[in-house]
């Protein structure tokens, strides 16, 4: 902070943007929730009343009972257990053998399937191309127009996702997102929270860790990146964060997070456009 209470102007602003580690630039800059239910919802009843499809009775009987929303938080989930687990530090401090996001969403869909007695209802050809479903998410209202802002007074805008780089830039073109650069955990073969992801981001940029900040709607990916050295601004998005009350109100009272844009702050633009808001200094924080 500085004398008079507001943060550093950083140079470059790192989107956690994909269904990323902690719940994708998933969850912070696009809306998974319903992008990801509404489509599987739609597969699912296509399928089964497809005069074509010869699908058992039993498994048609086990799709009737499947709450959709659920799967679709499981298949979330296995995602930031996949993410987390390739992050933790082995003997040699090295991560694990790089395996992609796309790769784990078909891993994951299948595992699904088998776990709610339905493997069948789709063929393979279909597996793969609904498990692609997370490159075509919808932004928050504020995500196209926010980064527009930051982009125009100057800020590098980047992700620095888990999801892989085919992901990230199908999703920047789907969901009008403008960015500078399109950094993957892909790129630096780690995944977040993983320190190196955040550093190697800001040696790409040419920049120290100080003059970037990262932008998340999920506390333990801004303090993995506190933790290196970055500044940290915080987006509340309704259902996204994964830490308890009493750890959320514990970052905020203190108050390592730089900037905190609360979801009430929705009733004049909130999200992203507040983050402009304030870095353009309209508001103090």
């Amino acid at each position: 902070m500085s004398a008079d209470g507001r943060m550093p102007q950083p140079k470059a602003l790192l989107f956690d943007a994909s269904p990323d580690l902690l719940p994708l630039v998933f969850g912070t800059v696009v809306d998974w929730r319903q992008t990801v239910t509404k489509y599987i919802e739609r597969r699912s009843f296509e399928t089964i009343h497809s005069g074509s499809s010869s699908i058992p009775t039993t498994i048609r009987l086990k799709c009737a009972e499947v709450d959709w929303p659920t799967f679709a938080q499981e298949w979330r989930s296995s995602y930031y257990d996949f993410t987390r687990d390739q992050a933790k530090p082995t003997d040699s401090d090295e991560p694990l053998a790089f395996k992609t996001v796309d790769e784990h969403h078909l891993d994951s869909l299948h595992a699904l399937l088998d776990q709610h007695a339905i493997s069948g209802l789709w063929t393979e050809e279909q597996m793969i191309q609904i498990s692609r479903v997370w490159h075509y998410l919808e932004g928050w209202p504020d995500s196209s127009c926010g980064l527009m802002a930051l982009k125009n007074q100057g800020v590098i805008i980047c992700t620095l996702s888990n999801g892989n780089t085919e992901l990230l830039t199908d999703m920047a073109a789907h969901a009008d997102l403008p960015w500078t650069h399109v950094f993957s955990a892909e790129k630096f073969g780690a995944y977040k929270p993983h320190p190196s992801v955040y550093t190697s981001a800001c040696k790409e940029l040419g920049l120290e860790p100080g003059q970037c900040a990262m932008v998340a709607a999920h506390l333990a990916d801004l303090e993995a990146a506190k933790d290196c050295g970055l500044q940290t601004i915080y987006i509340e998005r309704a259902q996204e964060e994964t830490w308890p009350a009493d750890r959320v109100e514990g970052a905020k009272s203190k108050g390592w997070v730089d900037m905190w844009v609360r979801i009430d702050d929705d009733s004049v633009g909130g999200g992203i456009l507040e983050v402009a808001r304030n870095l353009e200094g309209e508001k103090r924080l």
